[in-house]
């Protein structure tokens, strides 16, 4: 197969999920694109290899090794080698990065931090293209983790279409501020509870459920214009964005909160909503300002700047309708299921298969 030609046959490899935004955003174009898929699923990731050569798997063009599914990928790897077929990798996070600075279960210099550091960089070093959501984490793969930097490709997570449309925008009586996650110290949501006390004109909502909910309800206390959500089924969450103002995004301080765009910004935008985030030198450089009227930025952890920023935009001259096309610009200019496209081609196409 030529360069620039991708794959007729992936095999996908490991215990994944499916159903989750990045794999299933990048399956859909594969299949669109021409290129048909297996699943190999071992009952046991360490004896994948065995599995595989009992079951007599019909011979790919290449292995891929999809999202957080790092202790699949050695298994995967000679696989390919005995069949003498490439390997692409698209960890999306790093284990090492987040055990060490993000859940903190032992410090960086400890033996099973240096343990785990050099088992994810014989990964990154082994696999024929690495994927990386930003360039930012693409810069940290190489610089931290041993990827070959001929071998990284950025491919960004983007919001499933058209799932996440352009919702239309009725302005609310009271303007409603909306959070959706996973209460992870990754999205800093107490700086958002911190910020609704703030700008008490205004309703905040946070949806979802995780380990920072009961902190965020005892830090809530008796403000009344906060209220807590519970999760919705995922084909509603458009819906319920289309029904608020203004998003917001995350507001962590670590080192991989500035690397990453989580799901919750592409799908804002994909829904046509204006968003509020951490700064974060992971986004295009053309709008990590805060002269763009669809994203505005704000310093991690800034609980008094996330106040000043959404009470700019909700008593703004500029009315919310002409932010929310703005925001849908951001999202059709970087992050389409369209770009994503011609990024994943390019990076399928600079295989020797």
């Amino acid at each position: 197969m030529k360069p620039g030609k991708i794959p007729k046959h992936l095999l996908w490899w490991g215990r994944f999920d499916p159903d989750y935004s990045r794999n299933r955003i990048i399956r859909k174009i594969l299949h669109e694109s021409g290129c048909s898929i297996s699943d190999f699923k071992p009952r046991v990731s360490p004896l994948g290899g065995v599995e595989a050569l009992l079951s007599r798997l019909k011979k790919p063009d290449a292995v891929w090794v999809p999202a957080f599914r790092q202790r699949d990928f050695h298994p995967a790897r000679r696989y390919a080698n005995k069949n003498s077929i490439p390997i692409i990798y698209d960890p999306l996070i790093s284990a090492w990065d987040k055990a060490v600075y993000e859940r903190k279960k032992f410090p960086e210099t400890h033996w099973r931090a240096l343990k785990l550091l050099r088992w994810e960089q014989s990964m990154f070093s082994r696999a024929d293209l690495v994927i990386a959501d930003t360039t930012l984490h693409a810069q940290f793969f190489v610089e931290t983790l041993n990827a070959p930097p001929e071998k990284i490709h950025v491919i960004p997570v983007g919001a499933e279409e058209p799932l996440f449309s352009e919702q239309p925008y009725e302005a609310s009586q009271r303007t409603e501020v909306l959070f959706f996650g996973s209460f992870i110290h990754l999205q800093g949501p107490e700086v958002i509870v911190r910020a609704a006390g703030l700008v008490p004109e205004l309703q905040w909502t946070m949806l979802g459920n995780g380990p920072l909910l009961e902190n965020c309800r005892n830090l809530a206390g008796t403000i009344n214009n906060i209220s807590f959500e519970d999760w919705l089924p995922y084909r509603e969450l458009p819906g319920r964005i289309g029904r608020a103002d203004i998003l917001l995004g995350i507001f962590g301080q670590s080192p991989k909160a500035g690397r990453v765009i989580p799901n919750k910004v592409y799908q804002s935008l994909a829904c046509g909503r204006p968003l509020i985030t951490r700064h974060s030198d992971a986004y295009p450089a053309g709008f990590r300002g805060n002269s763009n009227d669809g994203i505005t930025f704000v310093p991690p952890g800034d609980a008094p700047a996330l106040a000043a920023a959404v009470r700019a935009i909700a008593g703004s001259d500029l009315p919310i309708s002409l932010r929310c096309r703005q925001a849908r610009l951001i999202y059709e200019r970087c992050f389409s299921e369209e770009i994503i496209k011609k990024a994943l081609h390019n990076a399928l196409g600079s295989l020797q298969l």
